[in-house]
């Protein structure tokens, strides 16, 4: 691949990697165009013209993306889209089709590797799509004979293992649906999620090693079951060295299928195949329900032409089984290329243990969350050291990427190209993201992902460029959700995203496009700032704050003056091991703040705390930190289950409850 040379440091918007002269040619993107033009009579050669295409033409778009994959129907689709009313549009109807179907390969992978488990609880595992097909075919027909049929509910309290993956394919060939959460979920968190869904199976893991400790979830296992009346069968994976009581053997059940035929229950476009939840850290999490055709075509889409895989290609992406992205690694069997699942502790022994596997795996996809990323920088980590890294392609979500983060991966992998997408679990996919048409841009995400109709609104809504506002869609997409499990007059599911600009979703970002096209996400729109009547993004102060020697974690919190002033400004800081939050620390955080950004961005307040409040993905918590700190009671803000360091809101509360929160001078 091609890349720029930085002699000078990176700055925001500086191109660290451009696309090579013969992309066209050699990217699944370019194939794409070469196929739209020989069967669509359709010339195009920059991603600027197929972007727009893709959200004006969407007929054709997604028509033309399920002839170039080849998506295999039982039944034909009497039209693309039937309604592009939001909510409501009506995608393929008519149409027939299984997504297990599409991610067990073709008779020509059987010996190609697809699942490689990697774990700190057990030795390696390696499945070819051969033995992976075999093991659903033997999970589907025990779970029948458990009674699972179509329209029910089958969950996963599990690890990210390979045996989570051939309960959902098998779940799914069924025409059953699949929802799971994390073995490290609390048990209030799983009944919260699971009991909404009411499903008739549950698989689960009594225990399994975290780094160098062993951690035992069969009381966890006891609670959970009691609390869901729905549950049959209680299926132990039999993962690590804790059994599950009364429970059936998940060996013995495909022991037991000699003869198991693979078969495939052909559904509707929209028929649910995965219950997704939100965070569950401001009210009861959204069961956020996922059709088989839209997950299939977002993913044949988005793993193709957004990240370039396809056979002989392998995907590493740290993830739990509760978070969008292990979907997202699953699908990538859709395009044939194999995943590697990883479970335990990513930081044991310590931080080169992520790279040492990609090279180990020969991964040419991984993923590396920023904080990941900026962690490895920070400790001086050299990749070449580690063995023979392949990796093509480096994608990165879940929080912006500073600059400073681009200059270190592109020095350590030259040839790789910087992937940075935003997106979410409710659309099961990014929408924001780079491909190889596009250049790669220092702190920036390269542009839209095709057929996703992103753009920015104002207030009143109106689409802005060069100024944060909310980030929108203005067209539909097929991997929207079908709708939230359990809300019959869709009235959960309207509030949550249409009820601010009607007709338009609104996904709750604040973010900014450029007139290139390249965007950078700013944080969430409702924890953004208003500072003196001006907005400014939390993403901002983490990337300067969060590079001042000294402090390992930060957050950002703004208490609005009621009278219309400026209100308070508060940071809370996390420090590096053996510092404290002194007066000299203080002026370096204010000085660095203050010549970065500006001098609104100076806090009122800089509070050093043990823990930034994150859920169990990772993601910092601004706004339940904000409602404690104006007087909510924390039961009512986030359950501790649901967040990484159940502890780390205390120090919120306590500090309500000081009345210490008071202007000063920075």
């Amino acid at each position: 691949m091609s890349t720029t040379q930085q002699t000078q440091p990176i700055r925001q918007g500086d191109i660290v990697w451009t696309p090579p002269a013969d992309v066209l040619a050699t990217s699944r993107v370019g194939q794409f165009l070469a196929w739209l033009a020989r069967e669509r009579d359709l010339e195009m050669t920059t991603h600027e013209e197929l972007w727009q295409w893709s959200v004006t033409d969407l007929d054709g778009f997604w028509s033309a993306v399920w002839e170039f994959f080849g998506v295999r129907a039982h039944a034909p689709y009497d039209t693309v889209l039937a309604s592009r009313e939001m909510p409501g549009a009506r995608w393929f109807p008519g149409a027939t089709l299984n997504y297990t179907e599409h991610a067990l390969g073709t008779d020509d992978d059987l010996d190609r590797v697809a699942v490689l488990g990697r774990s700190q609880t057990r030795d390696d595992v390696e499945l070819t799509f051969g033995d992976l097909r075999d093991q659903v075919a033997r999970a589907r027909a025990a779970l029948e004979k458990l009674g699972v049929r179509r329209g029910d509910r089958v969950a996963g309290y599990l690890p990210n293992i390979p045996e989570a993956l051939v309960a959902y394919l098998a779940t799914a060939s069924l025409g059953a649906t699949w929802a799971s959460c994390a073995s490290e979920f609390g048990p209030r968190s799983v009944i919260d999620r699971f009991a909404q869904i009411e499903p008739v199976v549950l698989l689960v893991a009594g225990g399994y090693r975290y780094g160098a400790k062993d951690v035992d979830r069969r009381e966890q296992v006891a609670e959970i079951r009691a609390e869901l009346p729905s549950v049959r069968h209680v299926v132990d994976v039999e993962y690590g060295e804790h059994r599950v009581d009364d429970a059936l053997s998940w060996t013995s059940l495909l022991g037991a299928e000699d003869e198991a035929e693979l078969a495939f229950e052909p559904v509707p476009f929209d028929h649910p195949l995965v219950v997704l939840f939100s965070s569950g850290t401001t009210g009861r999490p959204k069961a956020i329900a996922h059709g088989h055709g839209g997950v299939l075509l977002e993913h044949l889409k988005n793993h193709a032409l957004s990240w370039d895989m396809g056979p002989g290609d392998r995907m590493l992406w740290f993830s739990t089984t509760a978070w969008m992205m292990w979907n997202a690694l699953v699908s990538s069997l859709l395009v044939r290329s194999s995943i590697v699942m990883v479970d335990g502790n990513p930081m044991h022994p310590d931080l080169t243990w992520q790279w040492r596997l990609a090279a180990e795996t020969r991964a040419t996809v991984m993923g590396a969350s920023p904080g990941f990323v900026m962690a490895c920088r920070k400790e001086g980590v050299e990749l070449g050291d580690l063995g023979d890294l392949r990796i093509r392609v480096l994608g990165s979500a879940g929080a912006p990427l500073p600059p400073e983060g681009y200059a270190w991966l592109s020095d350590q992998l030259p040839d790789a190209q910087i992937n940075v997408g935003s997106g979410g679990t409710d659309v099961c996919s990014g929408i924001v993201q780079n491909n190889p048409l596009l250049p790669v841009y220092a702190g920036e995400i390269s542009g839209r992902c095709l057929g996703v109709d992103a753009h920015a609104y104002d207030e009143s809504g109106r689409p802005v460029t060069g100024e944060l506002g909310e980030l929108v869609i203005t067209s539909p997409m097929p991997s929207m959700p079908v709708g939230f499990w359990g809300d019959s007059d869709g009235s959960r599911y309207r509030a949550a995203y249409f009820d601010h600009y009607p007709g338009v979703w609104r996904h709750g970002d604040w973010i900014l496009f450029h007139d290139n096209g390249s965007c950078h996400v700013a944080g969430r729109s409702d924890a953004t700032l208003n500072r003196g009547g001006v907005r400014l993004g939390t993403a901002e102060f983490y990337r300067v704050a969060e590079e001042v020697d000294g402090v390992a974690d930060s957050l950002v919190v703004h208490l609005e003056d009621p009278a219309g002033g400026n209100g308070e400004l508060l940071l809370f800081v996390v420090t590096d091991e053996g510092v404290r939050l002194d007066e000299l620390l203080r002026a370096r955080l204010v000085g660095s703040l203050r010549s970065a950004l500006s001098p609104r961005h100076i806090p009122d307040q800089v509070i050093e705390v043990p823990a930034v409040p994150r859920n169990l993905t990772g993601k910092k918590l601004e706004l339940p930190a904000k409602r404690i700190l104006q007087g909510a009671r924390m039961e009512d803000v986030a359950s501790r289950d649901a967040l990484a360091n159940p502890a780390s809101l205390d120090p919120f509360v306590a500090l309500a409850r000081s009345g210490a929160l008071r202007k000063v001078d920075a």
